[in-house]
């Protein structure tokens, strides 16, 4: 598998999937700021110019969700995803509200963003994971609330249950690891 991946963007959630599931990979950063997106190798491996992209045997699967539940399909072991069949939609339930409410909300106001993280605080509620036991979900929730906490910085407090489950992903060696190497390439996300 060859992953293609921009540090600190939407695909910093599959790159620590492909570390908590011990895959082999090889990894491919690519800059925003020299447009290696929009190059005309990358547009040959996705014509939509967009990061995450993970190559399996040849064709490239894109979309954070579908990487996702890809990679917790194909590695059982790492129980990554649900089950049984409740489970697995209740994750699928939870990226979907991520990817379609959670990773907009930023693009409509810092209040409105403000207002659909205390939606995902109070979903959250107190318990350690999204959906009972950690999972792909909970990868994807992270990533967004990371983002969110390093760019719009809330208030201390604003969001107990996120933030405590982004302490929690914290400690977890696939999340250090993966940080650890975004970082050392460089982060170009914009405020």
């Amino acid at each position: 598998m060859t992953f293609y991946f921009a540090p600190g963007s939407s695909s910093m959630a599959p790159h620590i999937a492909l570390h908590e599931v011990g895959a082999a990979f090889e990894p491919r950063p690519l800059s925003f700021a020299r447009r290696e997106t929009r190059s005309p190798e990358f547009l040959r491996v996705n014509p939509e110019g967009k990061v995450p992209t993970l190559v399996i045997d040849g064709r490239p699967l894109t979309e954070v969700a579908a990487i996702l539940v890809y990679l917790a399909r194909r590695f059982p072991a790492a129980a990554l995803m649900p089950a049984d069949a409740e489970g697995e939609a209740q994750a699928i339930s939870w990226m979907s509200f991520i990817a379609a409410t959670l990773h907009p909300a930023r693009s409509r106001g810092a209040e409105h963003a403000m207002a659909v993280y205390a939606m995902a605080d109070r979903r959250l509620g107190a318990q350690d994971w999204a959906v009972g036991r950690y999972s792909v979900a909970d990868i994807h929730l992270f990533r967004l609330y990371w983002r969110f906490v390093n760019s719009v910085k809330p208030p201390a407090g604003a969001f107990p249950n996120l933030a405590a489950h982004h302490d929690r992903m914290m400690r977890r060696p696939a999340v250090k690891r993966t940080i650890a190497i975004e970082q050392a390439i460089g982060y170009e996300l914009p405020a």
